[in-house]
């Protein structure tokens, strides 16, 4: 998937240059979204651009393009890249100025970039046995409710969970769960299917919400705080990223969740999920 998209432009990835002037590089001044793609269609991808839209506007930066003027931009470029399953990157910055101001500069053209990539698979180790977290602290900025690029805390806490042998970093704060260091977190607690509260220090998840629908139905669902405690005596902890699915999270920090394997509220889910993502092949995006 070696073609992207830059600034109109369609070329091979490994000739796209972009400015060290440009304030994306500077100082994190820029918003992205990740799109899943199944069968060569985009997913849920209104609900990607509406967060796109919202990130753009916390950060006082125009729109480039609506809803309608990105949709044949990004599917150009599923085509160029082979169509089938992916997932597209898409990032705008501020754009350049000649210098490096803190203020917005008076006239600067957004850089608007895009590229395409392999999506993880969902193993049949990962349905059988899940996947491990560990628990940190959260020490990120205070506007975690925007989909800016500046993720050096993120990375920091992936890159604990990964010295640790594990997949993910799940965050809280004064003993209240967050969310993990790139995806959103469920637990099922008594029966009862419970995900912590939009607020500025959790990203509104588009998958989270597909989950919340899938679920409706299933079994009772609460958005309410999340104590740290909660998560030990979960019968099931799950996380979900675009880019991810659902993931059943059978060990954190070391101890065992629930029957410390997969559970059948997770089964469930993940399989409506699959048939999500086959009902989207070749149907309208928008």
């Amino acid at each position: 998937m070696s073609i992207c998209y830059l600034n109109g432009e369609y070329l091979p990835l490994a000739q796209a240059r972009i400015s060290p002037l440009d304030r994306g590089f500077l100082f994190a001044d820029s918003v992205y979204e990740v799109l899943p793609v199944f069968g060569g269609r985009m997913f849920r991808c209104g609900d990607h651009f509406d967060r796109l839209a919202r990130s753009l506007a916390e950060i006082k930066l125009a729109a480039p393009h609506n809803h309608e003027q990105w949709m044949p931009i990004l599917e150009e470029l599923i085509d160029r890249n082979g169509g089938g399953n992916m997932y597209l990157y898409l990032q705008v910055t501020r754009g350049a100025e000649f210098g490096r101001n803190h203020a917005f500069p008076e006239a600067a053209a957004p850089t608007v970039f895009a590229m395409a990539a392999a999506l993880p698979e969902l193993t049949s180790h990962i349905r059988e046995h899940g996947i491990a977290a560990i628990t940190v602290e959260d020490f990120r900025w205070g506007r975690c409710d925007i989909k800016t690029t500046a993720l050096l805390a993120n990375v920091l806490m992936k890159q604990r969970a990964t010295e640790a042998g594990v997949q993910e970093a799940i965050i809280v704060r004064e003993g209240e769960v967050l969310e993990g260091s790139s995806t959103s977190v469920f637990l099922v607690v008594d029966d009862v299917l419970v995900t912590p509260p939009n607020n500025s220090r959790v990203l509104p998840g588009t998958t989270r919400n597909a989950v919340l629908e899938l679920a409706q139905g299933l079994l009772p669902i609460e958005v309410r705080r999340i104590s740290v405690g909660e998560l030990w005596r979960a019968q099931e902890v799950w996380i979900c990223a675009a880019t991810r699915d659902v993931l059943p999270v059978t060990r954190i920090d070391n101890q065992s969740i629930g029957m410390g394997r997969p559970g059948p509220q997770w089964q469930q889910i993940a399989g409506g999920f699959a048939d999500l993502r086959e009902k989207s092949h070749g149907t309208p995006t928008l």
